[in-house]
């Protein structure tokens, strides 16, 4: 059977930048509506809090700034994760494997209670789930694909064909479906793209030592390897990125020799690695797309741009580009102009696109930087990590920006000032 559904705004994609969108604009008086093509079924914090040990933690975790915390706390889903399952971290240890070159971010020398937090993508989309269920103005529905999307009309509306048969009409539609997104390619949106030439191995594992509250790491001849903190001080979650013919040897080692390959790749500076999870690898390209917008169109987070995990910032770029767009979003409303044109929604991209495009850029130079055998860049790189951790201004103000406490930050993702 066919409907004629009529509605404000689309949002393709239930994942974290998707619904952290769709909470930001709660207030907005826009009718909104998910679309996810898998089965999820949201649960409560008392339900995932008693189950969390059975299920282990999610391979999949994200390195979220202050800037991040203040716009999922805008959204109404920090404080649910805080119930949940989060790691505070203290401290940054980045070392070259190759040479003697180290530096080490610290949260004393801010005055700040902690750098970040390590959380499970889980648990902060599970959060952001309950969140936009609660919300009047938002339906989500899943097991539904979005099969045909139309060119604008001269209102910027867009008519959408789902796969259940039912066929919207929506003022604007947001591609936030992932690095693959269907419903970018249906906008006609061409994406730049390249292979980094890495495949990442993420697991969980257990250490001898404890984790110290820190972000862990090394750059190896093959590639960056990072330990990043769990609840339980013996647990990290790892990202390996390394060769893709490196990634296929190392996962097809039993668990013991993984173990004390992964050990010897980082120096065992957390003592013997004495277990593993199941591991996972997917490979790593760079992608960007040639344009956010057009008329009742946005693309926002992994569907617009990709980058290397090296610093963690991708899931904290999408959660920019989320308020971003909300904000852009509720200024058109507010000032009662054609929000979903394509004139006001490259407001949006005016603000994201750079900012992503830089840190893009950063991303690579570091990987070229660390992926080099020549001497005389290993040299420059070494003395250079040695000589900033002795400038601690400049230090500071490199962290301070990589935390989101400082630089262009949309207004949903600055700290309130203290008083």
């Amino acid at each position: 059977m066919t409907h004629n559904n009529e509605t404000d705004l689309v949002i393709v994609g239930a994942g974290m930048v998707g619904l952290t969108l769709a909470a930001l604009l709660a207030d907005s008086g826009l009718r909104i509506r998910i679309l996810e093509s898998r089965e999820i079924d949201p649960v409560s914090a008392l339900a995932w809090e008693q189950s969390q040990r059975a299920n282990g933690y999610d391979p999949r975790v994200s390195a979220l700034t202050v800037a991040s915390q203040q716009v999922l706390t805008v959204a109404g889903a920090w404080q649910q994760i805080e119930q949940m399952r989060l790691m505070p971290y203290r401290a940054m240890d980045v070392w070259d494997g190759e040479g003697s070159g180290a530096i080490r971010f610290d949260c004393a020398e801010l005055h700040e209670p902690c750098l970040g937090h390590i959380v499970e993508n889980r648990v902060t989309q599970t959060a952001l789930l309950n969140r936009v269920q609660d919300q009047e103005n938002c339906e989500l529905s899943v097991a539904v694909r979005l099969l045909e999307l139309s060119e604008p009309d001269a209102d910027a509306v867009r008519t959408l064909t789902l796969s259940n048969g039912e066929v919207i009409r929506a003022r604007c539609v947001v591609a936030a479906d992932g690095a693959l997104s269907n419903t970018r390619r249906l906008a006609g949106i061409g994406m730049w793209e390249w292979d980094y030439g890495h495949h990442a191995i993420v697991t969980t594992v257990t250490t001898e030592k404890s984790n110290q509250a820190t972000c862990w790491q090394r750059f190896t001849e093959d590639g960056p390897l990072a330990f990043l903190p769990l609840p339980d001080t013996h647990l990290s979650s790892i990202v390996w990125s390394t060769s893709p013919d490196h990634a296929k040897a190392l996962m097809e080692l039993d668990d013991v020799e993984f173990c004390q390959a992964l050990g010897r790749a980082f120096e065992e500076r957390l003592g013997a690695v004495q277990q593993t999870d199941q591991r996972f690898v997917f490979p790593l390209r760079q992608r960007h797309a040639k344009q956010y917008v057009k008329a009742g169109f946005a693309a926002i987070g992994d569907a617009a741009h990709t980058i290397h995990p090296l610093a963690g910032q991708g899931v904290n770029l999408g959660l920019m580009d989320a308020a971003a767009l909300a904000e852009t979003i509720i200024d058109g409303v507010t000032d009662g102009v054609a929000w979903n044109s394509e004139y006001h929604l490259r407001r949006f991209q005016r603000a994201r696109q750079s900012e992503n495009l830089q840190m893009a850029a950063t991303m690579e130079g570091f990987k070229r930087l660390f992926n080099t055998h020549n001497p005389l860049p290993r040299l420059l790189r070494n003395s250079g990590m040695s000589l900033l951790n002795t400038l601690a201004p400049v230090k500071n103000h490199i962290v301070q920006q990589a935390m989101g406490l400082s630089g262009n930050l949309p207004r949903l993702a600055r700290r309130p000032v203290r008083d």
